[in-house]
């Protein structure tokens, strides 16, 4: 019984998000406007959605019922999405392929693709200052949360360090540093706005930013091992001479590394929801799917 109401849980968050975001992206006018048609593509093309259901379900578990959680989580993911179209642009990543389809610069250009990611950044920022029922000290907070994995302590650092740095010899910790600017700042954000939203106290905010932390670390090197997966809906071969932990250590450490930070998330997890509660659940299903 708590097995089926996990999956009704975790199934119907999915469609409320997905539901949410074709309401919150701008409508197409015309075929003319490329822009919107960019935003809307690259945020709704088919992927895991991972952020957006972290945040619904643990604002949920943690007993916020407010209709802006879910807000939260598509701003989480128009954020996401824009980074992504960044990443892949040729002066960065050069990536041809993304979620199973051609990159958003190979399909409408390099001048729509970074209007796009401006918009959406521009416009997760105009859905957290419009989500209704949040008080002032919160909605300033969470402004502030999202917008330090976006700047130069999160994401844009992050990016930065892996162009630039990432062609040099590098130790482990720099390159899991790097790892945790580009891969877990937001989740961390993630985690620290559904605390936010639910008046989470000091102890559950600081086991929360331990798992994403743990996450983001796992997830890095799980898309790094990707990188010669045949089978990937991204492009292959994108880490050639690039330091990586995989270069520097090896695909079997690495993940013996990956398992070891799974349990470390799942251990911070534990710490705060209960086994049959529905984060609890999917974290566990995407740990198997990452696991193989």
């Amino acid at each position: 019984m708590t097995t089926q109401l996990t999956k009704l849980d975790l199934t119907q968050a999915r469609e409320d998000i997905e539901a949410r975001l074709v309401q919150l992206l701008p409508a197409i006018g015309n075929e003319r406007d490329l822009v919107a048609q960019a935003m809307r593509d690259c945020t709704l093309a088919p992927g895991k959605r991972m952020r957006p259901l972290l945040l619904l379900l643990a604002a949920r578990d943690l007993g916020c019922q407010d209709k802006a959680a879910l807000d939260m989580a598509c701003a989480i993911e128009m954020v996401h999405a824009a980074s992504l179209v960044l990443d892949d642009m040729p002066c960065m990543d050069d990536a041809q392929l993304r979620r199973g389809q051609p990159t958003t610069h190979k399909r409408y250009g390099e001048d729509v693709a970074i209007l796009a990611a401006i918009a959406l950044l521009s416009r997760a920022f105009g859905v957290v200052a419009a989500a209704a029922g949040i008080s002032p000290l919160v909605r300033t907070q969470l402004v502030a949360t999202l917008a330090n994995a976006v700047g130069m302590q999160g994401l844009v650092r992050g990016q930065f360090e892996d162009l630039r740095e990432g062609t040099r010899p590098r130790s482990a910790e720099e390159i899991s540093l790097t790892n945790d600017l580009k891969t877990g700042v937001l989740f961390s954000a993630t985690l620290e706005m559904a605390c936010l939203l639910a008046g989470a106290d000091e102890p559950t905010r600081t086991a929360l930013q331990g798992f994403a932390l743990e996450l983001g670390q796992a997830f890095q090197l799980y898309d790094d091992l990707q990188d010669n997966c045949a089978d990937s809906a991204k492009d292959q071969g994108k880490d050639a001479g690039k330091s990586t932990l995989v270069a520097l250590l090896g695909e079997a450490c690495v993940r013996r590394r990956l398992t070891a930070h799974l349990q470390q998330a799942q251990g911070f997890l534990g710490q705060v929801f209960a086994e049959e509660q529905p984060i609890s659940g999917y974290v566990r299903g995407v740990f198997r799917r990452v696991m193989g």
